[in-house]
Protein backbone atom coordinates (compact mmCIF):
# COMPACT_ATOMS: atom_id res chain seq x y z
CA UNK A 1 0.00 0.00 0.00
CA UNK A 2 1.36 3.10 -1.08
CA UNK A 3 1.86 5.92 1.32
CA UNK A 4 -0.12 9.22 1.18
CA UNK A 5 2.03 12.21 1.07
CA UNK A 6 1.14 15.36 2.60
CA UNK A 7 0.05 17.76 0.29
CA UNK A 8 1.80 21.20 0.57
CA UNK A 9 1.55 24.82 -0.81
CA UNK A 10 4.86 26.22 -1.77
CA UNK A 11 4.43 30.06 -2.24
CA UNK A 12 8.12 31.44 -3.70
CA UNK A 13 9.10 35.43 -3.81
CA UNK A 14 11.02 36.33 -6.75
CA UNK A 15 13.77 38.73 -6.84
CA UNK A 16 17.08 37.33 -5.78
CA UNK A 17 14.94 34.07 -4.55
CA UNK A 18 14.36 32.51 -8.20
CA UNK A 19 16.07 35.32 -10.22
CA UNK A 20 18.68 38.43 -10.56
CA UNK A 21 16.94 40.94 -12.98
CA UNK A 22 20.84 42.37 -13.01
CA UNK A 23 19.16 45.72 -11.29
CA UNK A 24 16.44 45.60 -13.70
CA UNK A 25 14.01 46.56 -11.57
CA UNK A 26 15.55 49.52 -10.04
CA UNK A 27 16.48 50.66 -12.91
CA UNK A 28 13.17 50.83 -14.01
CA UNK A 29 11.47 52.56 -10.56
CA UNK A 30 14.57 55.09 -11.22
CA UNK A 31 13.21 56.03 -14.37
CA UNK A 32 9.89 55.88 -13.75
CA UNK A 33 10.91 58.30 -10.86
CA UNK A 34 12.74 60.71 -13.12
CA UNK A 35 9.63 60.31 -15.34
CA UNK A 36 6.98 61.38 -13.45
CA UNK A 37 8.76 63.25 -10.58
CA UNK A 38 12.00 65.00 -12.13
CA UNK A 39 14.68 65.22 -10.50
CA UNK A 40 18.02 62.82 -10.25
CA UNK A 41 16.30 60.05 -9.79
CA UNK A 42 17.72 59.65 -6.13
CA UNK A 43 15.88 57.15 -4.42
CA UNK A 44 18.31 57.11 -1.47
CA UNK A 45 16.29 56.48 1.94
CA UNK A 46 13.59 54.16 0.24
CA UNK A 47 13.54 50.37 1.32
CA UNK A 48 12.94 48.08 -1.74
CA UNK A 49 14.23 44.71 -1.24
CA UNK A 50 11.32 42.61 0.63
CA UNK A 51 9.25 45.43 0.34
CA UNK A 52 6.20 45.55 -2.45
CA UNK A 53 6.28 47.81 -5.85
CA UNK A 54 3.00 49.96 -4.35
CA UNK A 55 4.34 50.36 -0.89
CA UNK A 56 7.48 51.29 -2.82
CA UNK A 57 5.82 53.72 -4.69
CA UNK A 58 4.21 54.84 -1.97
CA UNK A 59 7.43 55.59 -0.35
CA UNK A 60 8.64 57.55 -3.48
CA UNK A 61 5.55 59.70 -3.54
CA UNK A 62 5.70 60.37 0.49
CA UNK A 63 9.60 61.60 -0.38
CA UNK A 64 8.57 64.10 -2.90
CA UNK A 65 5.68 65.15 -1.11
CA UNK A 66 3.08 63.53 -2.92
CA UNK A 67 -0.41 61.89 -1.75
CA UNK A 68 -0.03 58.34 -2.42
CA UNK A 69 -3.72 58.16 -3.40
CA UNK A 70 -4.04 55.07 -5.75
CA UNK A 71 -4.83 56.88 -8.74
CA UNK A 72 -0.76 58.58 -8.32
CA UNK A 73 0.27 54.63 -7.66
CA UNK A 74 -0.52 53.32 -10.44
CA UNK A 75 0.07 56.19 -12.68
CA UNK A 76 3.74 55.60 -11.41
CA UNK A 77 3.36 51.67 -11.92
CA UNK A 78 2.00 52.26 -15.26
CA UNK A 79 5.29 54.06 -16.03
CA UNK A 80 7.32 51.88 -14.49
CA UNK A 81 6.17 48.32 -15.92
CA UNK A 82 7.06 50.51 -19.45
CA UNK A 83 10.39 51.07 -18.64
CA UNK A 84 11.02 47.12 -16.81
CA UNK A 85 10.15 45.99 -19.87
CA UNK A 86 12.83 48.16 -21.44
CA UNK A 87 15.41 47.04 -18.82
CA UNK A 88 15.31 43.38 -18.61
CA UNK A 89 17.00 42.81 -21.92
CA UNK A 90 19.83 45.33 -21.08
CA UNK A 91 20.46 43.85 -17.76
CA UNK A 92 22.52 40.98 -16.96
CA UNK A 93 20.47 39.33 -15.18
CA UNK A 94 20.47 34.99 -13.97
CA UNK A 95 18.56 32.22 -12.40
CA UNK A 96 19.39 31.83 -9.18
CA UNK A 97 21.04 28.58 -8.52
CA UNK A 98 19.16 25.66 -8.91
CA UNK A 99 15.91 27.32 -9.05
CA UNK A 100 15.18 25.50 -12.66
CA UNK A 101 15.76 22.02 -11.39
CA UNK A 102 13.72 22.65 -8.06
CA UNK A 103 10.74 24.09 -10.05
CA UNK A 104 10.77 21.29 -12.44
CA UNK A 105 11.07 18.44 -9.65
CA UNK A 106 8.49 20.24 -7.73
CA UNK A 107 6.35 20.42 -10.85
CA UNK A 108 6.48 16.84 -11.35
CA UNK A 109 4.98 16.27 -8.09
CA UNK A 110 0.94 15.97 -7.79
CA UNK A 111 0.72 16.42 -3.69
CA UNK A 112 2.75 20.03 -4.31
CA UNK A 113 1.03 22.76 -5.35
CA UNK A 114 3.31 25.74 -6.91
CA UNK A 115 2.06 29.51 -6.35
CA UNK A 116 3.85 33.18 -6.31
CA UNK A 117 4.27 35.60 -3.22
CA UNK A 118 5.55 38.11 -4.67
CA UNK A 119 5.99 42.31 -3.96
CA UNK A 120 5.64 42.47 -7.41
CA UNK A 121 2.82 43.96 -9.37
CA UNK A 122 1.45 41.15 -11.70
CA UNK A 123 2.81 42.50 -14.54
CA UNK A 124 6.26 43.08 -13.65
CA UNK A 125 6.11 39.51 -11.89
CA UNK A 126 5.06 38.62 -15.50
CA UNK A 127 7.48 40.36 -17.50
CA UNK A 128 10.61 39.13 -15.20
CA UNK A 129 9.81 35.43 -14.99
CA UNK A 130 8.55 35.25 -18.93
CA UNK A 131 12.45 36.68 -19.53
CA UNK A 132 13.92 34.24 -17.86
CA UNK A 133 11.25 31.16 -18.72
CA UNK A 134 10.21 30.79 -15.38
CA UNK A 135 6.65 32.24 -15.65
CA UNK A 136 5.16 28.86 -16.86
CA UNK A 137 5.84 27.14 -13.47
CA UNK A 138 3.46 29.51 -11.76
CA UNK A 139 -0.37 29.11 -12.66
CA UNK A 140 -1.23 31.64 -9.61
CA UNK A 141 -0.10 33.89 -6.85
CA UNK A 142 -0.49 36.48 -4.59
CA UNK A 143 1.00 40.48 -5.78
CA UNK A 144 1.36 44.25 -5.07
CA UNK A 145 -1.72 44.19 -7.24
CA UNK A 146 -3.67 42.60 -4.43
CA UNK A 147 -2.06 44.70 -1.19
CA UNK A 148 0.35 47.25 -0.59
CA UNK A 149 1.42 45.42 2.72
CA UNK A 150 3.05 41.98 1.71
CA UNK A 151 1.81 40.69 4.77
CA UNK A 152 -1.44 40.52 3.86
CA UNK A 153 -0.65 38.75 0.58
CA UNK A 154 -0.23 35.17 2.31
CA UNK A 155 -3.92 34.95 2.99
CA UNK A 156 -4.44 36.00 -0.17
CA UNK A 157 -2.50 33.09 -2.27
CA UNK A 158 -4.01 30.88 0.15
CA UNK A 159 -7.37 31.86 -1.23
CA UNK A 160 -5.95 31.52 -5.30
CA UNK A 161 -4.45 27.87 -4.18
CA UNK A 162 -7.99 27.04 -3.00
CA UNK A 163 -9.50 27.84 -6.61
CA UNK A 164 -6.79 26.15 -8.40
CA UNK A 165 -6.16 23.20 -6.80
CA UNK A 166 -10.01 22.90 -5.01
CA UNK A 167 -8.12 21.89 -1.84
CA UNK A 168 -7.69 24.09 1.50
CA UNK A 169 -4.52 24.18 2.66
CA UNK A 170 -3.68 24.63 6.44
CA UNK A 171 -1.35 27.24 7.97
CA UNK A 172 0.73 24.49 8.73
CA UNK A 173 0.89 22.73 5.39
CA UNK A 174 2.51 26.50 3.29
CA UNK A 175 5.76 26.96 3.29
CA UNK A 176 6.75 30.68 1.99
CA UNK A 177 9.81 30.92 0.63
CA UNK A 178 12.05 34.43 0.28
CA UNK A 179 15.10 36.19 0.64
CA UNK A 180 14.55 38.74 3.22
CA UNK A 181 13.47 39.22 6.74
CA UNK A 182 10.06 40.35 4.95
CA UNK A 183 9.32 37.10 3.54
CA UNK A 184 9.85 35.33 6.69
CA UNK A 185 7.34 38.05 8.84
CA UNK A 186 4.72 37.29 5.96
CA UNK A 187 4.39 33.31 6.61
CA UNK A 188 4.80 33.97 10.36
CA UNK A 189 1.42 36.10 10.04
CA UNK A 190 -0.13 33.56 8.49
CA UNK A 191 1.21 30.38 10.59
CA UNK A 192 3.24 29.23 7.76
CA UNK A 193 6.52 27.30 7.75
CA UNK A 194 9.19 30.13 6.54
CA UNK A 195 11.95 28.89 4.34
CA UNK A 196 14.64 31.87 3.88
CA UNK A 197 17.67 31.56 1.12
CA UNK A 198 20.84 33.78 1.57
CA UNK A 199 20.52 34.91 -2.13
CA UNK A 200 19.67 38.62 -2.10
CA UNK A 201 21.21 41.01 -0.05
CA UNK A 202 20.42 39.22 3.21
CA UNK A 203 23.66 37.38 4.90
CA UNK A 204 22.42 34.17 6.32
CA UNK A 205 23.15 35.12 9.63
CA UNK A 206 20.87 38.46 9.33
CA UNK A 207 18.24 36.19 7.60
CA UNK A 208 18.76 34.16 11.05
CA UNK A 209 18.20 37.17 13.77
CA UNK A 210 14.20 36.56 12.06
CA UNK A 211 14.38 32.96 13.09
CA UNK A 212 13.19 31.62 9.95
CA UNK A 213 12.26 27.44 10.07
CA UNK A 214 14.68 26.53 7.44
CA UNK A 215 17.78 28.64 5.96
CA UNK A 216 20.03 28.03 2.95
CA UNK A 217 22.59 29.64 1.07
CA UNK A 218 20.99 29.03 -2.32
CA UNK A 219 19.22 26.07 -3.57
CA UNK A 220 22.09 24.61 -5.72
CA UNK A 221 21.94 21.49 -3.82
CA UNK A 222 18.42 20.70 -5.13
CA UNK A 223 18.82 16.94 -3.05
CA UNK A 224 19.55 18.50 -0.17
CA UNK A 225 16.66 21.22 -0.45
CA UNK A 226 13.77 18.36 -0.92
CA UNK A 227 14.96 16.23 1.36
CA UNK A 228 15.50 19.05 4.41
CA UNK A 229 11.86 20.44 3.93
CA UNK A 230 10.35 16.83 3.44
CA UNK A 231 8.60 18.03 -0.28
CA UNK A 232 9.39 13.90 -1.13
Amino acid sequence: MTEKKEKRLLLFDIDSTLINSGGAGLAALKLASQKRLGGDENLEGIEIAGRTDSGIVRQILAKHGIEPTNENVWAFLDVYVELLELQLPKCHGHVLPGVKNLLGWIESQPHLTLGLLTGNIARGAQLKLEHYQLWKHFPFGAFADDHHDRNELGAVACRRALEHSEWEFSPSSVDIIGDTEHDIACGRAIGARTVAVATGSRSREKLAQSKPDFIFDNFAETDNVITTLGWR
